[in-house]
Parts: structure tokens; sequence; C-alpha cells
């Protein structure tokens, strides 16, 4: 829970979109914060929301296992929004009936007030539907509201108590009322202030760290990437001269990113930089190594110990600065949720670590971290960066990564972004990039057989990165793209695009 904000908790019903919920709270202004199912009434108690909203969920309500709340959460006088699967949750929970009728309901469909008073709806509109289960009998205490041609209870609303369930998906944008009716719900239900804006958690976070680091000094890991430098310029608001940025050349980063890293933070920021070469500790730490994960981990940890070891004279340095989001967090796993992948700065940190964390950025998504960083006057070329792994190319190399393999895809990539850049596609593409897997196949070239490299475009849109759509590229854009990587990077004889959203892959391939 972030301090001095009104809170709304999104329990998560195992819906694709719960992260979806939880961002749209938050661009009403008002700050979100997903809880799995298992909460017991007890612990919403002592989180004290300011609401509760009910994620969808893929299950139905009536089979074993399927996903139920503690029933206290009705007794807590805390408003509450059930969404899909979560208003049928509610619905059933509370005396009604929910039932396989036979006719689901999927993409537009048209809402139909019923004339009952309602605080969530204003007039017939079209929803976003996604169920087969349908309510069919609201509980006790609660009016109708709303209506679809096949489904007497889209709406269902108490207002006495302050609960409330739609069977639609306002969070999605195929919902044109959508947020309006989020809102409504944040403001005129819960009595929300739309107090989370840019400027109240700069203000917030320089606070924070204020009081954690003390007149301590600190250390601020770079990587390159738009979380770190926003991270750092932050902390450096907060504490000045205390902070020292250390930016580690791992060998594995992008084409030419070392030098303009350099020049960016120690011209233009006046931020005290140490530039650490330590691409031949890395190859060696990782020469032999194919399984991701420890990859990764020897990854986070090698940074952890270079930062340890490289303090320029701070000796007394105690704390490390790191560019930990709220998508690092969920990914890497909570005691509720299972791991998809480590990242370098949650999972895979050593436990015998001396520094201790500072993390402002801990709780925001993507998009909030590049707001952020306008707010704090950070450039654009800095802030409109695309998102770059802690590990960097270490995890676009599928199996061992050697300096050979590294240079090679260095120039793919540069290739891939360069091309994507005279396109002016920049700000559409959430990430465009090369991946160098761990095979060879047969090609032809100047009349002669070679066996080279293939080399793998990954392109994909996305608001948070906690779901993501293969990006729809030009063929003309990918032809000039595939042509340039042949004839310009040797050892490479075969281009190949990953048509894989995110679910079922991730963005990265490690």
């Amino acid at each position: 829970m972030e301090p001095g904000f009104d809170t709304v908790l999104v329990v998560d019903f195992g819906a694709q979109y719960a992260q979806l919920i939880a961002r749209r709270v938050r661009e009403a202004g008002v700050y979100s914060e997903i809880v799995p199912h298992s909460i017991t009434a007890g612990e919403v108690a002592s989180l004290a929301p300011d609401g509760v909203i009910f994620s969808g969920g893929p299950k139905s309500v009536h089979v074993p296992g399927a996903p139920v709340i503690d029933a206290g959460v009705y007794e807590l006088g805390v408003p509450v929004l059930g969404i899909c699967y979560g208003a049928q949750l509610l619905a059933q929970q509370l005396g009604g009936s929910v039932a396989a009728t036979g006719r689901g309901e999927y993409g537009r469909t048209e809402l139909e007030t019923t004339g009952e008073a309602s605080v969530l709806l204003n007039g017939d509109q079209p929803v976003w539907m996604s169920h087969f289960d349908s309510i069919v009998r609201a509980p006790a205490g609660f009016s109708v509201t709303a209506r679809t041609a096949d489904v007497a209870v889209a709406v269902l609303e108490d207002s006495s108590r302050r609960i409330h369930g739609v069977q639609f998906h306002p969070e999605v944008g195929h919902t044109p009322g959508g947020q309006e009716m989020l809102r409504r719900f944040l403001f005129d239900v819960c009595g929300c202030r739309p107090t989370w804006t840019m400027a109240s958690i700069a203000d917030t976070q320089v606070e924070a760290v204020r009081r954690q680091v003390g007149a301590g000094r600190a250390i601020c890991g770079l990587s390159g990437g738009v979380d770190s430098a926003v991270a750092a310029a932050l902390v450096h608001r907060a504490i000045g001269p205390q902070l020292t940025c250390v930016y580690v050349d791992t060998g594995l980063m992008r084409q030419g990113e070392s030098e303009q890293v350099v020049e960016t933070f120690r011209r233009h920021m006046g931020i005290e930089l140490i530039h650490v070469d330590a691409g031949e500790r890395f190859f060696e730490r990782l020469r032999g190594i194919t399984e991701p994960e420890e990859k990764r981990k020897i990854i986070g940890e090698q940074f952890v110990r270079i930062f340890e070891e490289n303090t320029g004279g701070l000796t007394d340095a105690e704390f490390l600065v790191q560019g930990t989001l709220y998508p690092d967090v969920i990914e890497s796993g909570t005691a509720h949720a299972a791991v998809i992948k480590s990242h370098h700065n949650v999972g895979g940190l050593p436990e015998d670590m001396t520094l201790e964390l500072v993390e402002p950025l801990r709780a925001l998504f993507k998009d909030e971290v590049r707001r952020l960083g306008l707010e704090l006057g950070l450039p654009d070329e800095i802030v409109w960066r695309q998102p770059f792994p802690g590990p960097g190319l270490g995890v676009r190399i599928i199996g061992e990564v050697t300096p050979e393999r590294v240079a090679l895809l260095q120039q793919a990539d540069a290739i891939v972004r360069s091309e994507l850049h005279d396109a002016g596609l920049d700000r559409e593409i959430w990430q465009a990039f090369a991946v160098l897997p761990d095979i060879r196949s047969v090609g032809v070239m100047g009349d002669e057989r070679t066996y080279g490299y293939p080399i793998i475009i990954r392109a994909v849109t996305s608001e948070d990165a906690m779901t993501a759509d293969w990006a729809r590229l030009p063929y003309d854009l990918l032809e000039r793209m595939s042509s340039r990587i042949i004839n310009e990077v040797r050892g490479v004889n075969r281009v190949a695009y990953d048509i894989t959203s995110k679910p079922p892959g991730t963005i990265e391939w490690e």
C-alpha cells in the first residue's frame, strides 16, 4: 500500500485483465494494488482500502475448485465492484443465482438500462462481453439496472451496501463508456480523491527516499534503460550529491549504448557517474551456461558484486538504488504467484547482499514511469527509449553467451531499431529487437552452401508489458530488415518474425 493515497484493491481471480483494471483505476488518479483471491476479510480490513474490485476469471463459479473470496469482505462496509466472474461470484455468495443458460455473450453487446436508478450507468451503451454463465436472479436487496437481449441481469446494484456487479468488461477499450463507469464507482461510490498524479508521486517518493537514506550514501546501478534512469533522477532530486551512479558495461548492451549512457548522465544530468568496464568478467562467469534462469541469476549477482566493489571512494555507501517496477515484482513471484521469470533486480539478487535496496518505482507500471520521467525533466530520448532487460542481450541469446555471438546480435539488433526509427514507428511499438537462437540452418549465398545462424525479429505492442500483442509491421519494413541483416551481418543466412502474443509467450525469449 502507498501511504497518503486513497487506495482500491483489485482482487485477481485469474483474469488476463486484472492488471488492466489496476491501470484503469490509476488512470483515474486513484492508487490501485492487485491482491490474490485468497486474501482474508481480516487482511482486507487491515489494509483499509477505499474500495475493492473483483476481476473476471476463466472459470465457472460452479466448477470444483473455482476461486472464491472470503464472504466476510461483504460485511466490512467497503464498496465492492464485481466484473464478469467477479459479478457472478458476489451474486452467488450473497444469495442470487448463476446458471449456464446455453447462450453466452462474446464481443460487442448493447446494454439496455431497465429504468431502475443506477449510480454506475448513464443510459444505454455498447459494452464488451466475454462470458458463458449468466446471473439469472439477483440477491435480495439488489436492483437490476441493466440487461441485454440475452441476459436478464447485466448490472446489479445494492446502493445501501455499496455492492455492485457488471457482467461486461469496463476496463477494455471496446467498452467506450467503461472508464466513465469506473470513475463513477471510484468517486461517487467509494468517495476516492484523484490524488495519484505524477507530481504527487514524485513528492511522496522523494520524501520516502529522504527518510530511508537519511544522511547516508547511495549508489544507483544504471542499466541504460528508462527505469534505472528515472529512479536515478528521482533519488538525485531527493538526496543530491549523496548519490553516485555506477554504470556497469556488461558487454551485453546494445550497440553504442554504453557511450550514450555515459554522455547523458555525466554531461547533461550532472550526476556523478562511475563507468565500470566489466565485460570480460561477465563473459567468464557465463561461459558454458545455457539455462535461462541460471544466466539471469549469474548476471544479477555480478551486478550487485560490482556495485559493492565500485563505490567511487564511498566506502560508507549503504544503499543500492534500483528501477524495480510493479510488473517485475509480479512476474518474479510473490507468496501467491508463481515465478514466470526472475528479474535480475528482484529474484536474482544474492541473499548475502550487503547494501539495502532503495526502489522508488516499485509500485509503478511502465507507462507511469515514463510520465514520472517527464515530470522529473528527463529528455525524451531517455523517457521514450524502448524497454531493455537488465540482463541485456544475455537473455536474447539462446544458449551460451560469448563475445562473438553478442557482437553478431548487436549488429542485427541495431538494424532492426534503425529501420523501425526510419519508418516512424518508434512510439507505436513497445519493443522491437533481434534474438539469436542456438541453432544453425542451411542457406545459399553466392551459389555456395552456407550454414549460418537465423535471426528472429520480435516486435510487440503493449501498454504495461503484462500483456502484449505481436506487432503487425508492414511487409516492406520486414523485408528491409531481413535484407539488411542477411547482407550486413556476417554469419546470418535466415531471418524469421515472431508472431506470438503474451500470453502464451513472454516478450523476451528467456
